[in-house]
Formats: structure tokens, C-alpha cells, sequence
């Protein structure tokens, strides 16, 4: 894989790319400002058969794999900014290695819910609440691009169609393994639940510890962030709402 050489990295920091710079700096610069306008890149194609707007994850995904190179140079550049040297022993081959954890922090974007829910969708006359909790959650901090981990805890009730259990985890995960905050995530989350299979109603609860409150900043590392959303008759009845908060809590 190429890489960046640090007469290339310096002008890139010090801001000093002209005409006389090394093509590989403009190269990379080019790559950059592709990655940094993601409108320029098609998200989603009408299905043929039913002509309903899909997400076009092949095209992402082709997308992410040809800006991986990018992402470790860049990540080259971060280490000698920060007074290190990519090239002694111990870093060689942490550009790489960053480049490849954030690619799976960040898998999200290439997963629909379109595909993960395929054939898990059932028809069934349960018309109680379903209650999945205390799913475990990792996502990052679009603020701070540091880690929140957490547990989900979702509640429905179904409108004579029933989703796999396995399937509310795998939302949780698609919609968390991207750059998030949390009050958008748990909203994301009851969306397409809702989307999916239209039910009376959906509630979701997410508990979780913030690295950026931790680790920095106020470094409250006890605190816990709770969010919710409720929609459809778990908003609107409070007897509904409280059955579920009670249940999810209980341990």
C-alpha cells in the first residue's frame, strides 16, 4: 500500500501546497476533498421491481475500500503531528491497524435495513408487548470521534406482524456502528422498527457511558446518559408507556 513520504506530510501541515508540490501530496489532497463531499457519492437506486428508493451499500462499500489508503496516510500524518514517529518499531504498523478498526467502528454505513431484515419479517396475531433489553451497544462520538458504550433496550407491540428477535439487535447494530450521538441514535433506532413492520407502537431506551465525558473534558467517568424515544401508542397511552418502563428495568 502507498504511502505518504514526510517531505509530503510537512506540506500538508504546514499548508504549503503550490503548484511546485509533489504529485503525491496533490493526490492525496485530491482524495480527501472527494472524501470530505460524500453527496458526490450515489446512496440509493430505485429497487426494479417494487420502485421504491434503496441505499446503494455496494457502491459505499467500494467507496470505503478505495479510501482505506487514505485513511492510513492520514493516520500517518496524525502520529508526526503529534511528535511521533510513524516509522520506529512499535508504530509501523499502527496506521494500518487504526485504518482497519475504524473501518469495523464504522460498518454501519454499509449495512441497510433493507437486507438485514430479509425473510424475518412474520406474520403472527401477538398483540402483546415484545420486549428485547439490555441489547450491548458500542458506537462512537461524532464530536469527539471517541467511543460510547451502552445497552439498548426496545419494546413493541406488534399490529399482526412480528420481527425475529435476533433482528432488533442487528438494527442496534447497524445504526450504532456509525459516527452518532446518542438522542439520534435511539430515535434512529424506533424509526425503522417502525418502518418496518408498522406496529402500534415502538419504545427504545438506550443507557450508556461516554469515553469524551470520561476521558476529557469534565472526566465524570461514573456518569450514565439515558435516552428515549416513544412513539405510536407508547407516547400516547401512559399505562403502555409505564408497563414498558417498568419491565425493561426490572433486572
Amino acid at each position: 500500500m502507498a504511502t505518504v513520504s514526510k517531505g509530503a506530510e510537512d506540506k500538508m501541515l504546514n499548508g504549503t501546497v503550490t503548484e511546485g508540490n509533489s504529485s503525491e501530496t496533490k493526490q492525496l489532497l485530491s482524495k480527501v476533498q472527494a472524501l470530505s463531499n460524500p453527496t458526490e457519492l450515489p446512496h440509493k437506486f430505485l429497487d426494479p421491481v417494487t420502485g421504491e428508493p434503496k441505499e446503494y451499500t455496494n457502491l459505499l462499500t467500494q467507496h470505503r475500500e478505495e479510501s482505506a489508503e487514505t485513511i492510513e496516510n492520514a493516520f500517518r500524518i496524525i502520529l508526526r503531528s503529534i511528535g511521533e514517529d510513524p516509522n520506529r518499531e512499535g508504530l509501523i504498523k499502527t496506521p494500518a491497524r487504526a485504518t482497519k478498526a475504524l473501518m469495523y467502528f464504522t460498518k454501519g454505513y454499509e449495512e441497510n435495513i433493507q437486507d438485514v431484515l430479509n425473510n424475518a419479517i412474520f406474520n403472527e396475531e401477538h398483540d402483546e408487548m415484545i420486549i428485547v433489553k439490555d441489547i450491548e451497544m458500542f458506537s462512537m462520538c461524532e464530536h469527539h470521534l471517541v467511543p460510547f458504550i451502552g445497552k439498548v433496550s426496545i419494546g413493541y407491540l406488534p399490529n399482526q406482524r412480528v420481527l425475529g428477535l435476533s433482528k432488533l439487535a442487528r438494527i442496534v447494530e447497524i445504526y450504532s456502528r456509525r459516527l452518532q450521538v446518542q438522542e439520534r441514535l435511539t430515535k434512529q433506532i424506533a424509526t425503522a422498527i417502525t418502518e418496518a413492520i408498522s406496529p402500534a407502537g415502538v419504545a427504545v431506551i438506550i443507557e450508556a457511558s461516554h469515553m469524551c465525558m470520561a476521558m476529557r473534558g469534565v472526566q465524570k467517568s461514573a456518569s450514565v446518559t439515558v435516552t428515549s424515544t416513544m412513539l405510536g401508542v407508547f407516547r400516547d397511552d401512559p399505562k403502555t408507556r409505564e408497563e414498558f418502563l417498568q419491565l425493561s428495568q426490572n433486572r
